[in-house]
């Protein structure tokens, strides 16, 4: 078997702050250049209000002019709610279903306007319509590595909401950091403790990051035995809806750096990547 990990690359983190709306064609474009690379799982779009995400307000639109024939891409679109799912689970290109799951209620309610109990309820119906319309449902626990807002955080919380996702039947979790708050020792504490305990979930990484913190942090995942890495190329983006000083994606093209040596992304296509890291700049150099 082929050790190697699953790259997420996450436009739709990238692009989803942007005050200025990025034209739907535009988005297609870079979109497409992505699913060329064959980027393993693609977090294209979110069915969420346009009144809470105006930027993603055409995922629809973007959707029905992907073309995947010849890409292993898996396309993954998130949602806040029910409604959302709903809407997600009934289109046949998309794969997988991203949830924000957060341990910090401040950050929940600001999030997808719920509770912590409230979401996990509605983890639990997203989770049976997953199943039925077979897509794969990814959990991201935000605020797994701490928040800024001041409610009850350690690590044996991040472990408690673990065990419950699991006992739902959740088999993709992706352990989010949100606000850059991760530190290797954090990172390998909650990892070394999970991927022995549940082997047959696939634990994800979503950091945000400072430029100069970003090796310790996948090599403390990496080294702990996660081998599901998000990224967002050159670093965009960061949640909306937390505290006001952003920090950046992970980018993407270090996670890259880090893994083509190792032969751990057997799938992509190194120079149809670099033509979407080339693209960005259409983007994100004139759409702020």
């Amino acid at each position: 078997m082929i050790d190697r990990i699953t790259l997420v690359e996450c436009p739709r983190d990238a692009m989803q702050g942007l005050g200025e709306f990025v034209p739907t064609s535009l988005k297609i474009s870079y979109l497409q250049k992505l699913i060329d690379a064959n980027i393993d799982v693609l977090d294209f779009g979110s069915f969420v209000s346009p009144q809470a995400i105006p930027q993603m307000r055409d995922t629809p639109q973007v959707l029905e002019q992907l073309r995947l024939d010849g890409s292993k891409t898996r396309l993954l679109a998130i949602i806040a709610n029910v409604r959302g799912a709903e809407a997600a689970t009934a289109k046949n290109a998309i794969s997988c279903i991203g949830f924000p799951f957060s341990i910090s209620e401040t950050f929940q309610m600001r999030n997808t306007n719920a509770s912590i109990l409230e979401s996990f309820e509605k983890v639990k119906v997203i989770q049976d319509l997953c199943l039925k319309k077979s897509k794969n449902l990814v959990v991201y626990l935000s605020m797994a590595f701490g928040n800024p807002y001041g409610d009850p955080w350690n690590a044996e919380i991040a472990l408690e909401w673990v065990g419950a996702l699991q006992k739902l039947g959740i088999r993709t979790i992706a352990l989010s950091d949100t606000v850059g708050l991760a530190h290797p020792d954090s990172i390998r504490y909650l990892f070394s403790r999970l991927v022995p305990l549940y082997p047959e979930i696939e634990f994800g990484a979503h950091f945000h990051t400072r430029p100069e913190a970003w090796e310790e942090k996948i090599a403390a995942a990496f080294e702990t035995g996660c081998r599901r890495f998000d990224g967002a190329i050159k670093g965009y983006g960061g949640c909306p809806m937390a505290k006001d000083e952003l920090t950046g994606n992970m980018p993407t093209e270090k996670i890259v750096d880090y893994f083509l040596p190792r032969k751990m992304l057997p799938d992509l296509r190194p120079d149809a990547f670099l033509s979407a890291v080339d693209f960005s700049s259409e983007i994100f150099d004139h759409y702020h």
